[in-house]
């Protein structure tokens, strides 16, 4: 039942987050009120550019300056807090649980060989050991902002019209048999990923102890947490390119590999073999944005931002894609595109499995 929406401009060019906040809220029927999200990239072009910024969820109560030095502790232990703030929220549209707080942090010089892991390991403590905060976000220059409530009144509570982004995502969440929280509400991100998800992933048990033999942590209650760590794992830890670690994730099934050439035969039955555990089973159309996606090019690898969608090999969500100019849009529903682009080029769905890929222009 969940709505998803996402768009990006393959120039690059900055686009009003009063957009997605629109589309979103027109899938407002394929939620129930009890979370809603956005994710814009490019949102902080300034001195913070190239600062990890880490949006926290910090509860709203008499320990919250407890918890926020808590926090504080793990982020000094190996880095420094460049800036930090309460995200701008418009009082009284929705009940304030969390406060949401960002770090503008920079790894110390000393581990910047490893500082993405240094990121994820901050990630995984403060989530796994701090009671009352979580990081909902920890990129650059990009922003998670999610929360309990209907797609406008989140969009309105995080001001979400006062930013501008390359690409967006946003998701109406539809829970049900997980817990309705602000954790909970789509996206899920981790470093540059970022997931929306509609669907259910019944495989959540093998893919959580999958990626927990790598140290991720699932804390957030939701299994898109899981999907989030999967796409880590695969495309930025194991280099995996994007067309091999979405095959990872949706893989053809074995009667229809073994049926093709057999140099790719080989390739496709080794990626299965050894990422079993990243497999995803259930009903489910998911959305992905991120500035790092690794691509054969020539014989050689090229990094690129990257825009995905994708079903399960059954296709028993929907996902309908569209272009105009040089944006291109994914969704769970054609009118959210329509309601902020009424006069396309170009509509299509693809085929259960078959992945949708955007990248800048050359």
């Amino acid at each position: 039942m969940c709505g998803i929406i996402g768009f990006m401009s393959r120039k690059k060019r900055m686009i009003n987050g009063e957009k997605i906040a629109l589309a979103l809220n027109s899938l407002r029927e394929r939620g129930n009120g009890r979370g809603s999200g956005y994710v814009g990239y490019g949102i902080y072009p300034n001195k913070y550019k190239d600062c990890y910024a880490l949006h926290v969820l910090i509860d709203n109560t008499p320990k919250f300056e407890k918890i926020k030095i808590a926090v504080e502790n793990v982020l000094n232990e190996c880095g420094t807090i460049v800036k930090d703030e309460e995200i701008p929220t418009e009082d009284g549209v929705i009940e304030k649980v969390h406060i949401p707080w960002r770090y503008f942090y920079e790894v110390d010089e000393k581990y910047q060989h490893m500082e993405e892991d240094i990121i994820v390991n901050i990630v995984m403590e403060i989530n796994d050991k701090i009671d009352g905060a979580y990081v909902i976000s920890s990129g650059k220059d990009l922003g998670v902002f999610k929360a309990v409530g209907w797609p406008d009144e989140v969009a309105e509570f995080y001001k979400i019209d006062k930013y501008d982004g390359y690409l967006w995502l946003a998701h109406a969440r539809y829970p049900t048999n997980t817990k309705a929280w602000w954790g909970g509400a789509h996206p899920f991100n981790l470093l540059n990923w970022s997931v929306v998800h509609n669907g259910e992933i019944t495989s959540y048990g093998t893919n959580r102890r999958f990626v927990e033999m790598y140290g991720y942590k699932c804390r957030l209650l939701t299994d898109t947490e899981v999907v989030t760590y999967i796409l880590d794992l695969l495309l930025r830890k194991h280099k995996i390119p994007v067309e091999y670690g979405l095959f990872a994730l949706a893989p053809k099934f074995w009667n229809e590999i073994d049926k093709l050439p057999e140099e790719e035969r080989e390739v496709y039955k080794a990626i299965r073999m050894t990422y079993g555990g990243a497999l995803l089973n259930g009903p489910f159309a998911i959305a992905v944005g991120t500035p790092e996606g690794l691509f054969f090019m020539n014989g050689e690898i090229e990094k690129s931002t990257t825009m995905i969608g994708l079903t399960d090999r059954i296709k028993l969500r929907p996902l309908v894609a569209a272009e105009k100019d040089d944006i291109v849009f994914v969704s769970s529903e054609e009118s959210a595109i329509r309601r902020i682009c009424p006069d396309l080029d170009r509509v299509w769905m693809p085929d259960a499995g078959e992945p949708i890929i955007v990248r800048p222009y050359k």
